[in-house]
């Protein structure tokens, strides 16, 4: 299969029609003839963006003459050196040769010297001699690239096999057959088709019990990721969760979990007919979640709430398993090591849901902050697990995730059992694609390509937050958004960790007294403040309600992670560029000038205006004036961050209620008559996506109060709803009327 690598000539005289000139471009068609690309160019130019070229290229060939390296061309070494080491920063491999005459070498400081793969003597030998010699080079490092199991498929979708095997597409040829087809099969290509292919083909390996070329690429990612073992996922860690849990826990086991975990962890309790017990975390009233506090993870203090559970207060042994968000969907991550020294053995199995930091194990900003790495000491009894979302941070396809474990001193994981839990949710028809996609992601962080693009991800999002500031200062006494986070920023580069740390009791994160050391804010993720609502929860007099601006980003087309009440989130992954967050900050100024002129809606938002031609008239700042009154005047900063600290009674166990949802002994039951009954089903609001109730669970008046808020809310502001999983809409002579599933008589 052919992959465009050009070979890249720097060369000033590239276009010249002097001797070197004419030189280096019979060199350029002599490689050519060899048949591979050539691109010249002239100079470095910005050397920083253009040694981002090794992503797409096979080779440097860079031309510095003798008169060049003159005593008094101490800013061509000081160039030439600044080239050479932006490239190995990221790329340790590809072969970078210097072009000269033959008293070049004595000229170039070692430092240089040491990260060449050789010298192009000019006039000593034929070009075509030379050109073979360079391609070589370049192909052998083109073939040391793909990983075992992307190598693997595109030479199978290469080979020209006729397919007689699932899916029935036939590698794509199905598709042609149809004019809607033709469109298809054009939109996503050929070779995407062709490496559609079932579990039937040997030689890719199978998914299922992990062995070929599978087994091979998943055993060089735990390399890459420094754990014991390793599995790749094709359904997202929900399902990673769910594979975890159900290979350690069983029915009135009781386990240990963070009471703001994502739903696939509450998903896993009812399957499993577990019992949990849950550490509750802090919260801001920005709606942002914070860390569980260190005493909640004393040993003494988890049992007390098994204690107080009546579902658990007659379970033997020790909990099963602890699953704690690390890091939180806001960036706060957990001192893993604190976690281990209070745990280990106290707990089965330590598992930390890292969907959202699989990027941390290759730079030293995160070093303690993170599950499993080079140099981590394993535990001496509990098995350790994290599972990671691919797709989210680094450079997996959707649904792309993977499990990592470390085994302990005294127990190594049974792959076997394990596997059987992995076939229990894991497709028979698994999307090679995303295997490939796990693959190559991994390679991707091979150090030391790895730590080069989280540091580029850390360094955007500083540049980010420091814009943002820079804007702030500009406006002066006017008005302007903020960036959580804290108030130190430093100038350039990337922050001191310890900037990044959170210490107890300062305000801008609002959690109180939280033990020192224990916890940091990823820098990646930004959360941006609306004006209106401070962290102490109180409404200024004017405001703007995020769900607004961010409908405003999306017909600008700025597509955000997560919206609150007055705040959203993006996030600073490796594919950010500087293009996406300068065109943000241009955005919420044109934004800031709309609201300023009181623009009116149709203008400014005509896709949402034709869907909701109520708001034709009313203007930007008016709309916001009057959600914000609303909000403050229930106080529902508030009130949010009371119901999700409230006390959450268990009266049933997860799986007993889901089980009289799955018979039908539920009714339901309108948001009034709430209290007290207990729900079937998950009740979850959006924002944040953090499930409030879970099956078994009673409800309780603060709830039921928020509940009455986003109803009223949702009739008086159509187009603005807020979304709450587990409510049951009825419409009935144009009224809606919400229900909830709960159990029949409890």
């Amino acid at each position: 299969m052919r992959f465009h690598f050009p070979i890249i000539i720097i060369d000033e005289d590239f276009r010249s029609e002097n001797a070197s000139g004419l030189g280096v471009r019979a060199l350029a068609e002599a490689i050519k003839e060899e048949q591979m690309e050539v691109l010249g160019v002239t100079s470095y130019g910005d050397l920083s963006s253009f040694a981002q070229q090794q992503s797409r290229a096979s080779c440097f060939i860079l031309s510095i003459d003798d008169e060049e390296l003159t005593s008094e061309a101490e800013e061509t070494i000081g160039e030439l050196r600044t080239f050479v080491h932006a490239i190995r920063f990221r790329n340790a491999d590809i072969p970078i040769f210097l072009y000269g005459e033959t008293r070049t070498s004595r000229h170039i400081p070692n430092d240089v010297l040491r990260e060449l793969h050789g010298f192009i003597h000019m006039f000593e030998d034929t070009p075509e001699f030379i050109a073979r010699y360079v391609v070589r080079e370049a192909r052998a490092y083109l073939d040391s690239l793909a990983p075992p199991f992307f190598r693997a498929l595109t030479h199978y979708a290469a080979d020209g096999s006729y397919s007689w095997h699932c899916p029935g597409h036939s590698g794509g040829v199905a598709f042609l057959k149809s004019p809607v087809g033709q469109m298809f099969h054009q939109f996503f290509g050929e070779n995407m088709l062709r490496a559609d292919v079932c579990n039937s083909v040997d030689e890719l390996g199978q998914l299922l019990d992990h062995t070929g070329p599978v087994a091979a690429s998943e055993l060089n990612a735990a390399r890459i990721f420094n754990c014991d073992h390793l599995f790749f996922v094709t359904n997202g860690t929900s399902t990673s969760n769910k594979m975890v849990w159900h290979s350690t826990v069983a029915p009135d086991d009781v386990v240990v979990v963070d009471r703001n975990c994502h739903k696939s962890i509450l998903h896993a309790i009812t399957m499993t007919g577990a019992v949990p017990v849950f550490l509750t975390p802090t919260r801001n009233h920005f709606g942002i979640i914070g860390p569980i506090p260190l005493d909640e993870f004393k040993p003494e203090n988890i049992q007390r709430k098994i204690d107080a559970n009546p579902f658990a207060r007659q379970a033997r042994g020790k909990p099963r398993i602890l699953t704690i968000t690390q890091s939180t969907y806001d960036g706060i991550v957990y001192n893993v090591e604190q976690i281990k020294r209070l745990l280990d053995g106290e707990v089965d199995t330590l598992h930390f849901d890292e969907a959202w930091l699989p990027h941390a194990a290759f730079h030293e900003f995160y070093s303690g902050m993170h599950a499993i790495g080079a140099g981590r000491p394993r535990c001496k009894d509990s098995l350790l697990f994290s599972t990671q979302s691919t797709h989210k941070l680094l450079a997996g396809l959707s649904q792309a995730s993977q499990i990592l474990v470390q085994d302990s001193e005294s127990r190594q994981l049974d792959r076997d059992v394990f596997n059987e839990a992995y076939l229990m949710h894991t497709s028979t028809s698994p999307q090679y694609a995303i295997i490939a996609s796990c693959d190559v992601a991994a390679a991707m962080m091979e150090p030391p390509g790895g730590k080069a693009l989280v540091e580029e991800s850390i360094c955007e999002a500083l540049d980010f937050r420091r814009a943002m500031r820079k804007v702030d200062e500009e406006w002066g006494t006017d008005w302007w958004f903020k960036v959580w986070g804290p108030d130190f920023l430093s100038e350039e580069g990337v922050a001191s960790r310890e900037d990044w740390v959170l210490t107890p009791n300062d305000r801008w994160h609002g959690f109180g007294n939280l033990a020192p050391g224990f916890n940091m804010l990823d820098p990646i993720k930004a959360t941006v403040i609306t004006p209106g609502l401070d962290v102490d929860g109180d409404f200024a007099d004017w405001g703007i309600p995020a769900g607004i601006l961010t409908k405003y980003l999306s017909e600008h087309g700025i597509i955000v992670e997560k919206t609150g009440l007055y705040s959203f989130f993006i996030m600073f992954t490796i594919g950010i560029t500087k293009g996406r967050w300068n065109t943000l900050v241009t955005e919420l100024q044109q934004f800031k000038d709309d609201y300023d002129r009181n623009q009116p809606l149709w203008r400014v938002l005509p896709e949402f205006v034709a869907k909701y031609p109520r708001y034709e008239r009313v203007g930007l700042r008016d709309l916001c004036a009057q959600i914000h009154t609303m909000y403050a005047q229930n106080d529902i900063a508030r009130l949010t961050t009371e119901m999700y600290l409230s006390n959450m009674e268990p009266a049933m166990k997860p799986a007993d209620a889901f089980a009289r949802m799955a018979h039908r002994e539920i009714e339901r039951v309108p948001i009034d008559q709430l209290e007290g009954r207990v729900t079937a089903m998950l009740v979850t609001p959006y924002p944040p996506g953090i499930p409030l109730l879970i099956p078994g669970e009673r409800f309780n008046r603060t709830i039921v109060n928020y509940l009455r808020f986003a109803r009223e809310f949702n009739q008086r502001f159509p187009g603005f709803e807020t979304d709450i999983h587990g409510l049951v809409d009825e419409t009935v002579d144009g009224h809606t009327r919400y229900y909830v599933d709960c159990v029949i008589g409890r």
